[in-house]
């Protein structure tokens, strides 16, 4: 009974979710494919005004094998929020286990990144300011990109501003397969060590990778020891991490991004920081740009 409980709770969570009544739906392209499989595709959200505008390209959780890019946690609050600054929203699918590996699905990934790199102008957007975000195991796949960038260039992807880690405890895998791991971890990554490496952001690390913004919960045990440890990870690489720990559960900090408080403009922040905005036009693109030094983000100083 207690399985099937969390079957329907699991089922309830990744579900798509419609159209509520009065959104605009001229301002969405959906299903778009960027692959011959049925699930690479993905969504297009528009803001108002097009012209230069900054992408931000999300990547649903879902343990590997589930998940949908339509789920409402993915993008309506994100959606809302940042179309209505003035940027394009992309929420992507891939291939799900156990018809490919994770590491199959951060190929996906990649190369959902280029297809947008090439298609922005087409619809108002600007494919050299692009940032990557990814929940749960979304985050780890987006991880994975930023920490090895042969994953993006063997897609013909170009270099993106940052990326935004939602809360992911598996940055390690290595470390997590060789510790007794759960069950969504061998379903996942099996029982072959070379995937377990290849897979793993930190053990592909590259130096000089980020800026990267890892967003952890207070509330699980693992979450913020891992984002943690992968930020030194990087940054004893010259590169460029910082820990956003929140006392959110982990469906909130997917649902809840979006909604006006305090983690919403730390988010904000991040992206003023790493340049998201440099380059519009009009008053709210100039209350939202600024410029930082490597010490600045590093330091955690705020962005005026």
């Amino acid at each position: 009974m207690r399985c099937l409980t969390f079957l329907s709770l699991l089922l309830v969570l990744i579900a798509p979710e419609p159209a509520e009544a009065g959104e605009r739906l001229q301002d969405r392209r959906h299903d778009l494919a960027y692959g011959t499989d049925p699930l690479q595709t993905l969504d297009i959200y528009l803001p108002a005004d097009t012209g230069n505008a900054p992408v931000i390209m999300m990547v649903h959780g879902g343990g590997w094998s589930a998940g949908d890019k339509r789920n409402a946690q993915v993008w309506r609050q994100k959606v809302a929020h940042w179309t209505e600054a003035g940027a394009i929203f992309v929420s992507v699918n891939y291939r799900l286990v156990p018809e490919v590996t994770p590491l199959e699905q951060a190929h996906d990934v990649a190369r959902a990144l280029a297809h947008v790199q090439r298609t922005a102008p087409g619809w108002g957007g600007n494919p050299q300011r692009l940032v990557l975000m990814g929940h749960s195991a979304g985050a780890h796949l987006v991880a994975l990109l930023a920490a090895d960038p042969t994953l993006a260039t063997q897609a013909d992807a170009q270099p993106w501003l940052g990326s935004v880690l939602l809360d992911s405890v598996v940055f390690d895998i290595e470390a997590r397969m060789i510790k007794r791991p759960s069950h969504l971890l061998t379903q996942a990554f099996g029982a072959n060590p070379a995937l377990w490496r290849a897979a793993s952001p930190q053990a592909m690390l590259q130096p000089g990778r980020g800026p990267i913004l890892l967003v952890c919960s207070q509330l699980r045990p693992h979450s913020c020891p891992a984002a943690r440890s992968f930020a030194r990870a990087i940054t004893s690489l010259s590169g460029q991490a910082r820990v956003l720990p929140q006392n959110l559960n982990h469906r909130a900090l997917n649902a809840g991004l979006g909604t006006q408080g305090e983690y919403t403009r730390a988010v904000d922040g991040f992206l003023r920081q790493i340049g998201l905005w440099s380059g519009l036009q009009g008053p709210q693109a100039k209350r939202r740009q600024c410029h930082m030094t490597p010490g600045d983000f590093a330091q955690s100083r705020p962005c005026h």
